[in-house]
């Protein structure tokens, strides 16, 4: 499945999107913890993967799983919390660590 985007206002030109790795996602969730990125952030880019990204073929289901939590994070009834994030993490091949630095 090949996606891409016309570029608004000349419909002639498209731009292709780099393929979503576990990497990737790891990469959000790690931005998020480190309030990089806001949770509502998290949650639109999780969409928008859902909607139109291309993810790696060898790792397609468990990297729709992970972005597809992602995407009703922002639900009270799912949430988003540590456990989760930890869990996620561990379905892509990551472990979250935390590091105790001096304000």
């Amino acid at each position: 499945m090949k996606n891409s985007r016309w570029i608004k206002g000349t419909r002639k030109y498209t731009i292709s999107h780099m393929p979503i790795t576990k990497q990737t996602v790891a990469d959000k969730i790690a931005a998020y913890l480190r309030h990089d990125i806001s949770l509502a952030e998290l949650v639109s880019w999780a969409e928008e993967a859902m909607m139109e990204g291309e993810f790696a073929e060898q790792d397609v289901g468990v990297l729709s799983d992970a972005v597809a939590r992602l995407g009703v994070a922002d639900v009270r009834v799912f949430g988003l919390t540590w456990e989760d994030c930890e869990q996620l993490l561990r379905e892509l091949g990551y472990a979250a660590r935390v590091n105790i630095v001096a304000a």
